[in-house]
């Protein structure tokens, strides 16, 4: 029988006979010691990280070494039940019972507990019972992971994890040695508002009994050219090293994008594998990617709406100035993949790109704007008419636009943004750079030969101007520009004659609005 081909995974857990994968993403070693502690631990990080792939190999690992019975289950499907903990209960026994089935088949006794337990009314400890049934009846310690934990709330929630603090003292005889709890969020954000507490404004976890909390982290760039080494050794078809560095960059290491990008650039754009994948080839995929919204990135889209999520989210893309957040917030925003793990910037620049094409999509399909309006006879762009147009396009229509911003920090930012995406689309590029603090937005036009800078700011005070052209010049220089434009948003209350004007500084077009 010929061997399968294997190909790029962008959905579900990988199967190494169908997927490219590296394995051993988590420290094994260090999870064995955590059990050896008899620990209950966290582990998590953004959604399609490769967390279930990590845990289901080594969950393998444990049951095939022997000296525990080890157990893998996802939870999802009890998201229905926020309130209801008895359907809650029943729909984990459910999923208990069927993968002790497909992967424990031996453990006839736990199977024979669950069937009559699902047979009859469910009770609310339904959980914990089982697991000190299981613990009982095994003579080897029990470790359990629980998937997708982060999908529960309300008493749901509560109930699990009060079961998991009441069995905890009994382990390893009577309950799991081991527990582990995998989701998106860390155990910060699994905290539960009781009635009295609200009104006191305290919060409290039933799960204070968490030793450690582990991070998925990203792929490096040695992960990046070993996952794409065992497609060209099956294939033949190589990637250069510089697309390498190239996907690295434009990812940071975020495994779902690592392996769209080759996806599309091995099995839909470039099948001939005589063909090396070039960085002009990623670029493409890129653009595709970033067109297409798959679900991952739709999934991400949706995060933005998220009060906490977009307050921060806003002051980022506005470029304001460091405000005050607190520090769950900001982690809730990193665990869910938004955040760079260490700087306040989105976390990479694909992510740079889409989110602020998401905020604007609606609104760029209003703008009647054509990029052949603002072209030379040479074909290259009229940044200067094109900036008197959508002077013009801000006065009039600003004030009503901008209402309609959920993002109102960021609104004049999004708007010339969906402006400029209307008139450069098919003829050009448009590359994003925003970090919280940094007081700007940096856009670097590329349309033909040309490298057009574009700074946005908001007008604080006289400050402003002057902090903008020494921001401007040293980013042209950065990027070897051949023209710059500084842009300041006046958003004070005053007459437009007063803010509204265009001039020239050290070969800088300045543009107030």
């Amino acid at each position: 029988m010929a061997k399968r081909k294997r190909y790029f995974n962008t959905v579900g857990a990988i199967d190494p006979t169908l997927h490219y994968f590296l394995p051993h993403r988590l420290d094994w070693q260090l999870l064995l010691s955590f059990i050896e502690k008899h620990y209950y631990f966290v582990l998590h990080a953004p959604r399609q990280s490769g967390k279930t792939t990590a845990v289901l190999e080594f969950v393998q690992y444990l049951n095939q070494e022997k000296s525990y019975k080890a157990l893998y289950l996802s939870i999802e499907s009890a998201r229905i039940a926020v309130n209801d903990v008895c359907r809650a209960v029943q729909v984990i026994l459910e999923q208990c019972r069927n993968n002790l089935e497909q992967l424990l088949p031996r453990e006839k006794a736990a199977i024979a507990y669950l069937d009559k337990v699902l047979s009859e009314p469910i009770q609310e400890s339904g959980v914990s019972q089982f697991l000190r049934f299981w613990a009982k009846k095994n003579k080897k310690p029990l470790v359990v992971f629980f998937d997708e934990f982060d999908v529960l709330a309300g008493n749901s929630l509560i109930a699990l994890l009060t079961q998991f603090r009441t069995g905890y003292t009994a382990r390893p005889q009577y309950f799991p040695q081991t527990i582990c709890l995998i989701g998106v969020r860390d155990l910060r954000d699994y905290k539960i508002k009781t009635k009295t507490e609200e009104e006191l404004g305290l919060l409290y976890s039933p799960f204070n009994i968490k030793a450690e909390s582990l991070v998925l982290p990203n792929f490096s760039l040695r992960d990046i050219q070993q996952l794409y080494e065992q497609h060209t050794k099956e294939t033949g078809q190589v990637f250069t090293e510089e697309t390498v560095q190239y996907v690295f960059a434009q990812t940071r290491g975020q495994p779902w994008l690592v392996n769209a990008l080759a996806y599309q650039a091995c099995f839909r754009d470039v099948t001939d594998r005589t063909c090396p994948i070039t960085q002009d080839i990623i670029e493409l995929a890129r653009e595709t990617l970033i067109k297409r919204c798959d679900t991952h990135l739709d999934a991400l889209i949706d995060c933005l709406k998220e009060p906490r999520v977009r307050t921060i989210m806003d002051a980022i893309i506005s470029g304001k100035e460091l405000p005050g957040f607190l520090a769950d917030d900001v982690q809730y925003v990193r665990d869910l993949g938004l955040l760079h793990d260490k700087e306040l910037e989105i976390a990479n620049p694909i992510y740079q790109e889409i989110i602020p094409r998401a905020l604007i999509a609606s609104e760029q399909q209003e703008i009647q704007q054509k990029g052949v309006w603002y072209q030379n006879k040479d074909g290259s762009l009229n940044v200067n008419r094109l900036l008197e147009a959508f002077t013009q396009f801000y006065r009039e229509n600003a004030k009503a636009w901008l209402e309609r911003f959920a993002y109102k920090e960021a609104g004049p930012h999004l708007l010339l943004l969906a402006f400029l995406q209307r008139v450069v689309n098919g003829g050009g590029t448009i590359h994003r750079e925003y970090a919280l603090g940094r007081k700007r937005m940096d856009l670097l036009v590329c349309f033909r030969q040309q490298r057009c800078v574009f700074e946005l700011k908001i007008f604080k005070d006289k400050n402003t101007l002057i902090e903008g052209l020494c921001q401007i010049a040293h980013y042209m220089d950065e990027v070897g520009a051949t023209e710059g434009h500084l842009i300041i948003f006046d958003r004070r209350d005053i007459p437009a004659g007063e803010k509204v004007y265009h001039t020239i500084e050290n070969n800088i077009s300045v543009w107030g609005l």
